[in-house]
Protein backbone atom coordinates (compact mmCIF):
# COMPACT_ATOMS: atom_id res chain seq x y z
CA UNK A 1 0.00 0.00 0.00
CA UNK A 2 1.14 3.54 -0.78
CA UNK A 3 2.72 5.04 2.38
CA UNK A 4 0.76 8.29 1.98
CA UNK A 5 -2.54 6.39 1.77
CA UNK A 6 -1.54 4.28 4.77
CA UNK A 7 -0.70 7.43 6.76
CA UNK A 8 -4.11 8.94 5.95
CA UNK A 9 -5.91 5.73 6.94
CA UNK A 10 -4.01 5.36 10.24
CA UNK A 11 -4.62 9.05 11.03
CA UNK A 12 -8.34 8.54 10.36
CA UNK A 13 -8.26 5.49 12.61
CA UNK A 14 -6.82 7.59 15.42
CA UNK A 15 -9.21 10.47 14.68
CA UNK A 16 -12.28 8.22 14.93
CA UNK A 17 -11.19 6.81 18.28
CA UNK A 18 -10.30 10.22 19.75
CA UNK A 19 -13.60 11.67 18.50
CA UNK A 20 -15.50 8.93 20.34
CA UNK A 21 -13.38 9.50 23.47
CA UNK A 22 -14.09 13.23 23.46
CA UNK A 23 -17.82 13.14 22.64
CA UNK A 24 -20.69 13.53 25.09
CA UNK A 25 -23.34 13.48 22.35
CA UNK A 26 -24.50 10.20 20.78
CA UNK A 27 -24.28 11.47 17.19
CA UNK A 28 -20.63 12.50 17.62
CA UNK A 29 -19.79 9.16 19.25
CA UNK A 30 -21.51 7.32 16.40
CA UNK A 31 -19.62 9.42 13.87
CA UNK A 32 -16.30 8.51 15.54
CA UNK A 33 -17.15 4.80 15.42
CA UNK A 34 -18.04 5.07 11.72
CA UNK A 35 -14.79 6.89 10.84
CA UNK A 36 -12.94 4.18 12.77
CA UNK A 37 -14.64 1.37 10.85
CA UNK A 38 -14.27 2.97 7.42
CA UNK A 39 -10.56 3.68 8.03
CA UNK A 40 -9.64 0.09 8.86
CA UNK A 41 -11.58 -1.51 5.97
CA UNK A 42 -8.91 -0.73 3.27
CA UNK A 43 -6.13 -1.80 5.65
CA UNK A 44 -7.86 -5.17 6.14
CA UNK A 45 -8.47 -5.67 2.41
CA UNK A 46 -4.97 -4.66 1.21
CA UNK A 47 -3.85 -8.29 0.68
CA UNK A 48 -6.24 -8.81 -2.29
CA UNK A 49 -6.74 -12.39 -1.14
CA UNK A 50 -10.21 -14.01 -1.12
CA UNK A 51 -9.85 -14.83 2.58
CA UNK A 52 -8.94 -11.22 3.44
CA UNK A 53 -11.83 -9.86 1.35
CA UNK A 54 -14.23 -12.28 3.06
CA UNK A 55 -12.98 -11.22 6.51
CA UNK A 56 -13.30 -7.53 5.56
CA UNK A 57 -16.87 -8.04 4.34
CA UNK A 58 -17.88 -9.87 7.52
CA UNK A 59 -16.28 -7.17 9.65
CA UNK A 60 -18.00 -4.37 7.73
CA UNK A 61 -21.43 -6.01 8.01
CA UNK A 62 -21.16 -6.64 11.76
CA UNK A 63 -19.81 -3.15 12.51
CA UNK A 64 -22.48 -1.52 10.33
CA UNK A 65 -25.18 -3.51 12.16
CA UNK A 66 -23.81 -2.47 15.54
CA UNK A 67 -23.57 1.19 14.46
CA UNK A 68 -27.18 1.09 13.21
CA UNK A 69 -28.29 -0.37 16.56
CA UNK A 70 -26.47 2.42 18.45
CA UNK A 71 -28.11 5.06 16.24
CA UNK A 72 -31.52 3.42 16.75
CA UNK A 73 -31.07 3.25 20.54
CA UNK A 74 -29.86 6.86 20.88
CA UNK A 75 -32.70 8.12 18.65
CA UNK A 76 -35.21 6.10 20.70
CA UNK A 77 -33.84 7.58 23.93
CA UNK A 78 -34.02 11.11 22.47
CA UNK A 79 -37.58 10.50 21.31
CA UNK A 80 -38.86 9.02 24.58
CA UNK A 81 -36.74 10.88 27.16
CA UNK A 82 -35.67 14.04 25.25
CA UNK A 83 -31.94 13.50 25.88
CA UNK A 84 -29.04 13.05 23.40
CA UNK A 85 -26.30 13.01 26.06
CA UNK A 86 -24.42 9.74 26.53
CA UNK A 87 -24.67 9.98 30.33
CA UNK A 88 -28.44 10.55 30.15
CA UNK A 89 -29.25 7.19 28.53
CA UNK A 90 -32.06 6.08 30.79
CA UNK A 91 -34.81 4.22 28.91
CA UNK A 92 -34.53 0.41 29.42
CA UNK A 93 -35.00 -0.35 25.70
CA UNK A 94 -32.24 2.09 24.74
CA UNK A 95 -29.77 0.89 27.40
CA UNK A 96 -30.23 -2.80 26.51
CA UNK A 97 -29.93 -2.11 22.77
CA UNK A 98 -26.76 -0.04 23.25
CA UNK A 99 -25.24 -2.77 25.43
CA UNK A 100 -25.90 -5.44 22.80
CA UNK A 101 -24.59 -3.16 20.02
CA UNK A 102 -21.34 -2.48 21.92
CA UNK A 103 -21.03 -6.21 22.68
CA UNK A 104 -21.34 -6.86 18.92
CA UNK A 105 -18.68 -4.24 18.18
CA UNK A 106 -16.27 -5.74 20.72
CA UNK A 107 -16.98 -9.40 19.94
CA UNK A 108 -18.45 -10.37 23.32
CA UNK A 109 -20.50 -13.54 23.67
CA UNK A 110 -23.19 -14.35 22.58
CA UNK A 111 -22.51 -12.09 19.54
CA UNK A 112 -18.87 -13.14 19.16
CA UNK A 113 -19.11 -15.42 16.11
CA UNK A 114 -17.60 -12.93 13.66
CA UNK A 115 -14.37 -12.31 15.58
CA UNK A 116 -12.46 -15.64 15.10
CA UNK A 117 -13.44 -15.80 11.42
CA UNK A 118 -12.43 -12.20 10.72
CA UNK A 119 -9.13 -12.45 12.59
CA UNK A 120 -8.25 -15.68 10.78
CA UNK A 121 -8.47 -13.91 7.41
CA UNK A 122 -6.12 -11.05 8.31
CA UNK A 123 -2.37 -10.75 8.46
CA UNK A 124 -0.85 -10.49 11.95
CA UNK A 125 -0.22 -6.71 11.97
CA UNK A 126 -3.81 -5.92 10.98
CA UNK A 127 -5.02 -8.52 13.47
CA UNK A 128 -3.05 -6.71 16.17
CA UNK A 129 -4.81 -3.42 15.35
CA UNK A 130 -8.20 -5.16 15.34
CA UNK A 131 -7.55 -6.87 18.70
CA UNK A 132 -6.21 -3.80 20.53
CA UNK A 133 -6.87 -0.34 19.08
CA UNK A 134 -10.34 -1.17 17.76
CA UNK A 135 -11.51 -2.14 21.26
CA UNK A 136 -10.81 1.31 22.74
CA UNK A 137 -13.70 3.38 21.32
CA UNK A 138 -16.51 0.88 22.11
CA UNK A 139 -15.06 0.37 25.61
CA UNK A 140 -15.04 4.14 26.21
CA UNK A 141 -18.77 4.21 25.44
CA UNK A 142 -19.44 1.08 27.50
CA UNK A 143 -17.75 2.57 30.58
CA UNK A 144 -19.89 5.71 30.22
CA UNK A 145 -23.22 3.86 29.92
CA UNK A 146 -22.40 1.05 32.40
CA UNK A 147 -24.12 2.70 35.44
CA UNK A 148 -27.47 2.68 33.61
CA UNK A 149 -27.27 -0.93 32.37
CA UNK A 150 -28.92 -3.83 34.18
CA UNK A 151 -26.25 -5.37 36.45
CA UNK A 152 -27.25 -9.06 35.98
CA UNK A 153 -27.05 -8.55 32.19
CA UNK A 154 -23.44 -7.34 32.43
CA UNK A 155 -22.44 -10.20 34.76
CA UNK A 156 -24.14 -12.76 32.48
CA UNK A 157 -22.41 -11.40 29.35
CA UNK A 158 -19.07 -11.36 31.18
CA UNK A 159 -19.34 -14.94 32.45
CA UNK A 160 -20.61 -16.23 29.10
CA UNK A 161 -17.70 -14.52 27.31
CA UNK A 162 -15.09 -16.04 29.66
CA UNK A 163 -16.69 -19.47 29.16
CA UNK A 164 -16.93 -19.16 25.35
CA UNK A 165 -13.41 -17.74 25.13
CA UNK A 166 -11.99 -20.67 27.09
CA UNK A 167 -14.11 -23.39 25.50
CA UNK A 168 -13.79 -22.16 21.92
CA UNK A 169 -10.00 -22.05 21.93
CA UNK A 170 -9.52 -25.64 23.09
CA UNK A 171 -9.94 -27.33 19.71
CA UNK A 172 -8.14 -24.77 17.54
CA UNK A 173 -4.88 -25.23 15.63
CA UNK A 174 -4.79 -21.77 14.00
CA UNK A 175 -2.99 -19.27 16.21
CA UNK A 176 -5.05 -16.28 15.07
CA UNK A 177 -8.28 -18.04 16.05
CA UNK A 178 -6.76 -18.96 19.42
CA UNK A 179 -5.88 -15.30 20.00
CA UNK A 180 -9.43 -14.31 18.98
CA UNK A 181 -10.92 -16.62 21.63
CA UNK A 182 -8.33 -15.32 24.10
CA UNK A 183 -9.58 -11.80 23.31
CA UNK A 184 -13.21 -12.84 23.95
CA UNK A 185 -12.26 -14.33 27.34
CA UNK A 186 -10.28 -11.25 28.44
CA UNK A 187 -13.07 -8.89 27.38
CA UNK A 188 -15.45 -11.03 29.45
CA UNK A 189 -13.32 -10.41 32.56
CA UNK A 190 -13.43 -6.66 31.89
CA UNK A 191 -17.21 -6.57 31.43
CA UNK A 192 -17.68 -8.69 34.57
CA UNK A 193 -16.20 -5.99 36.81
CA UNK A 194 -17.28 -2.97 34.73
CA UNK A 195 -20.15 -1.79 36.93
CA UNK A 196 -18.44 -2.40 40.27
CA UNK A 197 -14.92 -1.00 39.58
CA UNK A 198 -14.42 0.78 36.23
CA UNK A 199 -10.80 1.52 37.18
CA UNK A 200 -10.14 -2.25 37.29
CA UNK A 201 -11.65 -2.55 33.81
CA UNK A 202 -9.19 0.06 32.53
CA UNK A 203 -6.30 -1.74 34.25
CA UNK A 204 -7.36 -5.06 32.68
CA UNK A 205 -7.73 -3.42 29.25
CA UNK A 206 -4.25 -1.87 29.50
CA UNK A 207 -2.61 -5.18 30.46
CA UNK A 208 -4.64 -7.05 27.82
CA UNK A 209 -3.36 -4.66 25.12
CA UNK A 210 0.25 -5.08 26.33
CA UNK A 211 0.08 -8.91 26.44
CA UNK A 212 -1.82 -9.27 23.15
CA UNK A 213 0.61 -6.92 21.38
CA UNK A 214 3.48 -9.04 22.68
CA UNK A 215 1.77 -12.22 21.43
CA UNK A 216 1.10 -10.86 17.92
CA UNK A 217 4.58 -9.36 17.54
CA UNK A 218 6.17 -12.64 18.68
CA UNK A 219 4.16 -14.62 16.11
CA UNK A 220 5.06 -12.08 13.42
CA UNK A 221 8.76 -12.32 14.30
CA UNK A 222 8.61 -16.14 14.13
CA UNK A 223 6.34 -16.07 11.07
CA UNK A 224 4.08 -18.62 12.79
CA UNK A 225 0.38 -19.05 11.96
CA UNK A 226 -0.34 -22.59 13.22
CA UNK A 227 0.66 -24.65 16.26
CA UNK A 228 2.83 -26.87 14.04
CA UNK A 229 4.93 -23.94 12.82
CA UNK A 230 5.43 -22.83 16.43
CA UNK A 231 7.65 -25.89 16.87
CA UNK A 232 10.28 -24.31 14.60
CA UNK A 233 10.56 -21.25 16.87
CA UNK A 234 13.05 -22.86 19.23
CA UNK A 235 15.44 -23.53 16.34
CA UNK A 236 15.22 -19.95 15.09
CA UNK A 237 15.48 -18.12 18.41
CA UNK A 238 15.62 -20.03 21.73
CA UNK A 239 15.49 -16.83 23.82
CA UNK A 240 12.39 -15.52 22.06
CA UNK A 241 10.72 -18.94 22.32
CA UNK A 242 11.31 -19.07 26.09
CA UNK A 243 10.02 -15.51 26.56
CA UNK A 244 7.02 -16.26 24.33
CA UNK A 245 6.11 -19.24 26.51
CA UNK A 246 6.22 -17.03 29.62
CA UNK A 247 4.16 -14.40 27.84
CA UNK A 248 1.47 -16.99 26.98
CA UNK A 249 1.38 -18.08 30.63
CA UNK A 250 0.97 -14.40 31.53
CA UNK A 251 -2.04 -14.24 29.16
CA UNK A 252 -3.39 -17.26 31.03
CA UNK A 253 -3.07 -15.37 34.32
CA UNK A 254 -0.42 -17.41 36.14
CA UNK A 255 1.61 -15.81 38.95
CA UNK A 256 4.25 -14.35 39.21
CA UNK A 257 3.55 -12.79 35.78
CA UNK A 258 1.72 -9.55 34.91
CA UNK A 259 -1.46 -11.28 33.72
CA UNK A 260 -2.18 -12.52 37.25
CA UNK A 261 -2.69 -8.97 38.56
CA UNK A 262 -6.05 -8.07 36.91
CA UNK A 263 -7.56 -11.52 37.52
CA UNK A 264 -6.54 -11.42 41.19
CA UNK A 265 -7.95 -7.91 41.74
CA UNK A 266 -11.18 -8.69 39.82
CA UNK A 267 -11.85 -11.88 41.83
CA UNK A 268 -11.15 -9.95 45.04
CA UNK A 269 -13.56 -7.16 44.06
CA UNK A 270 -16.30 -9.58 43.00
CA UNK A 271 -16.06 -11.32 46.38
CA UNK A 272 -16.28 -7.95 48.16
CA UNK A 273 -19.40 -7.10 46.15
CA UNK A 274 -21.14 -10.26 47.39
CA UNK A 275 -20.74 -12.28 44.18
CA UNK A 276 -18.61 -15.26 45.27
CA UNK A 277 -20.40 -17.63 42.85
CA UNK A 278 -19.61 -15.38 39.86
CA UNK A 279 -16.00 -15.14 41.04
CA UNK A 280 -15.73 -18.94 41.33
CA UNK A 281 -17.25 -19.47 37.86
CA UNK A 282 -14.90 -16.89 36.32
CA UNK A 283 -11.89 -18.54 37.98
CA UNK A 284 -12.94 -21.98 36.64
CA UNK A 285 -13.42 -20.65 33.10
CA UNK A 286 -9.90 -19.18 33.33
CA UNK A 287 -8.64 -22.78 33.66
CA UNK A 288 -10.11 -23.54 30.22
CA UNK A 289 -8.12 -20.67 28.71
CA UNK A 290 -5.01 -21.80 30.56
CA UNK A 291 -5.36 -25.23 28.95
CA UNK A 292 -4.85 -23.96 25.39
CA UNK A 293 -2.10 -21.55 26.47
CA UNK A 294 -0.28 -24.57 27.91
CA UNK A 295 -0.73 -26.35 24.56
CA UNK A 296 1.00 -23.46 22.85
CA UNK A 297 3.79 -23.42 25.46
CA UNK A 298 4.33 -27.15 24.91
CA UNK A 299 4.60 -26.64 21.14
CA UNK A 300 6.97 -23.70 21.62
CA UNK A 301 9.45 -25.10 24.12
CA UNK A 302 9.07 -28.86 24.44
CA UNK A 303 8.82 -30.00 20.82
CA UNK A 304 11.48 -29.89 18.11
CA UNK A 305 10.23 -29.81 14.53
CA UNK A 306 11.37 -32.85 12.45
CA UNK A 307 13.59 -30.85 10.12
CA UNK A 308 15.55 -32.63 7.37
CA UNK A 309 15.94 -29.67 5.02
CA UNK A 310 19.28 -28.90 3.42
CA UNK A 311 18.57 -25.16 3.21
CA UNK A 312 20.59 -22.49 5.03
CA UNK A 313 19.97 -22.59 8.76
CA UNK A 314 17.66 -19.71 9.77
CA UNK A 315 19.98 -18.44 12.53
CA UNK A 316 22.72 -17.75 9.95
CA UNK A 317 20.57 -15.30 8.03
CA UNK A 318 20.90 -11.56 8.58
CA UNK A 319 18.08 -10.56 10.93
CA UNK A 320 16.74 -7.17 9.84
CA UNK A 321 13.41 -6.99 11.70
CA UNK A 322 13.09 -4.23 14.33
CA UNK A 323 12.61 -5.96 17.69
CA UNK A 324 12.76 -3.03 20.15
CA UNK A 325 8.93 -2.68 20.48
CA UNK A 326 8.67 -6.45 21.01
CA UNK A 327 11.36 -6.32 23.71
CA UNK A 328 9.73 -3.48 25.64
CA UNK A 329 6.20 -4.94 25.43
CA UNK A 330 7.40 -8.43 26.45
CA UNK A 331 9.15 -7.03 29.54
CA UNK A 332 5.92 -5.22 30.51
CA UNK A 333 3.85 -8.37 29.83
CA UNK A 334 6.02 -10.40 32.21
CA UNK A 335 7.20 -8.17 35.03
CA UNK A 336 4.45 -5.83 36.27
CA UNK A 337 3.10 -8.00 39.12
CA UNK A 338 5.43 -6.49 41.80
CA UNK A 339 3.78 -3.11 41.08
CA UNK A 340 0.38 -4.40 42.30
CA UNK A 341 0.50 -2.52 45.67
CA UNK A 342 1.22 0.74 43.82
CA UNK A 343 -1.57 0.03 41.32
CA UNK A 344 -4.12 -0.73 44.05
CA UNK A 345 -3.12 2.45 45.90
CA UNK A 346 -3.68 4.46 42.70
CA UNK A 347 -7.05 2.76 42.10
CA UNK A 348 -8.29 3.71 45.57
CA UNK A 349 -7.42 7.42 45.15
Amino acid sequence: MNPYVLTILLSSLGLGTVLTFASSHWLLAWMGLEINTLAIIPIMAQQHHPRAIEATTKYFLTQATAAAMILFASTTNAWLMGEWEIHQLSHPLATTTVMLALALKLGLAPVHFWLPEVLQGLELTTGLILSTWQKLAPFALMIQVAPTINSPLLVAIGLLSTLVGGWGGLNQTQLRKILAYSSIAHLGWMVLILQFAPSLTLLSLSLYIIMTSSAFLTLKTNNALTINTLATSWTKSPTLAALAALMLLSLGGLPPLSGFMPKWLILQELTKQGLPLSAALAAMTALLSLCFYLRLCYALTLTIYPNTLTATAPWRLNFTMITLPLSIITILALGLLPLTPAVTAMLTL
